[in-house]
């Protein structure tokens, strides 16, 4: 089955469908990860994107169903080299076609994946629609165009959660989870530290999050533009002084634009499981795991009261980290609770929670 790949400049590349048929629209991005397909596809930070994976084979070891950071699938669309027909893994329930099938979602393999990451980093990340019907290439260069642009687009009221709800019963410590979009591991990883866990909607009252009365907040990852999203941006500002917070990704950003930063889109993203970050503290590089489209200005945080930077990039220098000089609140860039990738960084959800635990010795 034919499949075609339109980009909003004009540039078509042309490959094979599989999953679901039909025509998707989105921005266009790559993911430089080896494995982890499945927890990549689930990740609700991918919403309203179309993923292409640099890594040749994929779909290899299947789809199982421990292996998602949500509910489903989040991506808009699929691009692979090439699309395994064979699975072979001991936990796996069923192939990569089947599942994107069952959950609508059009994939395209056989095209050169090489070519558009290298089309991407050249000319940035630009929205595209894949397509497996018989559309014109102008016809679908003009769905590219006609197709919402990421900046300015308020994507967490897809992902959030409708109302306030519990996420485990047990746990020692009260947790509230702003949830703009937030994976599964984030929740499993405070889940193995003690953590009693609510899910708050990303546009909740603030007073919904205080009668739950939480030892700590995690802010969590999410999609889209964080500047659209100025009613989580104001709930942060007031939760900034309560209690220990501890912000991952759009939650970093959210936190950053809460107390007197400025974000930006970034010509291509950083996503992948292999991104360098050093820690500014002690020196030490971890290897990271990266998705996002947007970052805090480094230049803006010197306006920022009582704000430091902790973590940078070193492919870009971008901001990865930063934490209050005073209080018991921090963020990153990168994704600590890993899913797919490295567990370089695990650490950090010991730290928040050991903020957590003193809060809640003082504060019961």
């Amino acid at each position: 089955m034919k499949a075609v790949i339109a980009l909003a400049d004009g540039t078509i590349y042309e490959g094979r469908g599989f999953g679901a048929t039909g025509a998707t629209g989105g921005e266009l991005v790559f993911n430089t990860s080896m494995s982890g397909y499945q927890e990549i596809l689930t990740d609700p930070s991918y919403k309203g994107q179309i993923v292409t994976m640099t890594y040749p084979l994929i779909g290899n070891y299947g789809v199982n169903p421990e292996d998602v950071e949500s509910s489903g699938p989040q991506v808009q669309g699929f691009v692979v080299r090439e699309n395994s027909a064979i699975r072979s893994n001991w936990r796996a329930t069923q192939s990569l076609d089947n599942y994107l099938k069952d959950h609508g979602i059009v994939g395209v393999d056989m095209v050169d994946t090489r070519a558009i990451t290298k089309h991407i980093r050249d000319h940035g990340a630009q929205n595209a629609v894949i397509s497996t019907t018989r559309k014109s290439h102008d016809t679908l260069v003009a769905m590219a165009r006609e197709w919402p642009d990421m900046s300015g687009l308020d994507l967490v009221r897809g992902v959030t959660v409708d109302k306030p709800t519990l996420w485990s019963r047990k746990g020692k410590y009260r947790v509230a989870v702003l949830d703009c979009g937030v994976k599964y591991n984030i929740l499993r990883e405070l889940e193995k530290r003690e953590a009693k866990l609510k899910l708050f909607p990303a546009d909740c009252d603030l007073k919904d999050i205080l009668k739950f009365k939480p030892h700590g907040v995690m802010l969590s990852n999410g999609p889209g533009d964080p500047d659209a999203v100025p009613y989580a941006v104001a709930t942060v500002r007031e939760l900034v002084e309560r209690q220990p917070m501890f912000g991952i990704c759009f939650g970093h950003q959210i936190l950053g634009l809460a107390m007197g930063g400025n974000t930006f889109k970034l010509k291509f993203g950083h996503r992948g499981a292999n991104h360098p970050v050093k820690d500014m503290r002690t020196g030490k590089v971890h290897i990271t795991v990266q998705n996002h489209g947007f970052c805090v200005d480094l230049d803006s945080l010197d306006n920022a009261a009582d704000i430091e930077v902790t973590h940078l990039n070193l492919n870009d220098n971008t901001v990865e980290g930063i934490k209050h000089k005073k209080l018991p609140i921090f963020s990153v860039q990168f994704h600590p609770e890993a899913s797919p990738g490295p567990h370089d960084t695990l650490y950090m959800f010991d730290e928040f929670m050991a903020s957590v635990a003193e809060f809640a010795q003082k504060n019961p």
